[in-house]
């Protein structure tokens, strides 16, 4: 099931959107000796791996939303956020 949630990133900063993605993953790979591997991560786990392997394909979150509309700055979204907090 895909879930909605708010996603910022480095790579637009100053920027919120609204995502939608699955709130239960499984994903493989390989560990740093090459070994393979196999997990799975849910909620906020899985929303950051799916991110994360946006970016590996060149992919950034804007182009995941499905409403625009949903797009803004953060300073208007969340004035109540430190201006000087993380954008990841």
């Amino acid at each position: 099931d895909l879930v909605d949630g708010w996603e910022g990133c480095l790579s637009v900063p100053g920027l919120r959107g609204v995502v939608p993605r699955f709130n239960r993953i499984r994903y493989t790979g390989v560990d740093p000796q090459g070994r393979p591997i196999e997990r799975e991560a849910e909620g906020f786990h899985a929303r950051v791996v799916q991110h994360e392997c946006d970016h590996l394909i060149g992919r950034l979150y804007p182009t995941r939303m499905a409403d625009l509309t949903r797009l803004g700055f953060t300073s208007v979204l969340f004035p109540e956020l430190d201006a000087n907090a993380s954008d990841d």
